[in-house]
């Protein structure tokens, strides 16, 4: 076989082709040999030489969702004409109606089911994610937004409830209900990023990720990995 001489295009091609599946298809429902049809002028041999099965694809797209989302802390971080409370609600904002976002964060929800995974999560939603969130909120502290006193403890709070605790709730109905306790909780101690606006856009965001699947019945994720 001739050597590939633009590999990151090729990355890139099945990057985007398995997007576009996972969204349509869902992760479950997607098979190598889908992302193959759907390329057309590539081998699974193609497909494993740059990523070495399924989930290698969904993580790579995951690292790329949180590169973006980095991005756009950065680039807020930055702004003048934006108080730190107004930089947290439009990243909660972009993020919820961001149809990709949520498509990736359904697709990599299941996971969480295997203890390793979830305690992975968890770690890096308390650390890494958090840090994030922290520079926003120590921008509000100093413009007066933001009045907590609890800067790093409400930046781990955030990340956690959000990410775990409303993002991954059993189903859609829990969404609501616990996303205003958050909100609740987060006004309490002073990061009142919450209003009825923000609630409801996070709300039926989240409720896509919790929504029972509009896919097909799902095969076994374990035999899937394999595919």
């Amino acid at each position: 076989m001739a050597r590939n001489a633009h590999p990151e295009i090729t990355r890139r091609r099945i990057l985007a082709a398995a997007q576009k599946l996972f969204s349509e298809k869902g992760y479950e429902h997607t098979s190598v040999q889908d992302i193959v049809n759907e390329l057309g002028d590539l081998s699974k041999g193609a497909i494993y030489h740059h990523f070495p099965g399924k989930e290698a694809i969904l993580e790579e797209l995951t690292y790329q969702d949180w590169e973006v989302g980095h991005g756009l802390v950065d680039e807020l971080h930055q702004r003048t004409d934006l108080t730190g409370l107004e930089k947290i609600r439009e990243v909660v904002r972009r993020s919820v109606t961001d149809e990709t976002h949520l498509d990736i964060q359904r697709d990599v929800s299941q996971f969480l089911e295997d203890s390793t995974t979830l305690a992975h999560s968890l770690e890096n939603w308390q650390t890494t994610v958090a840090d994030r969130f922290l520079v926003l909120i120590m921008d509000g502290v100093k413009d007066g937004s933001i009045t907590t006193e609890y800067p790093h403890e409400a930046a781990i709070l955030f990340s956690l409830l959000l990410n775990y605790w409303v993002a991954c709730g059993p189903t859609a109905a829990d969404t609501e209900p616990r996303m205003r306790c958050v909100a609740t909780m987060l006004a309490a101690i002073g990061l009142p990023v919450f209003d009825e606006e923000l609630i409801d856009l996070t709300v039926h965001g989240f409720q896509a990720i919790n929504a029972p699947s509009f896919y097909p019945e799902p095969r076994d994720i374990a035999s899937d990995r394999n595919r």
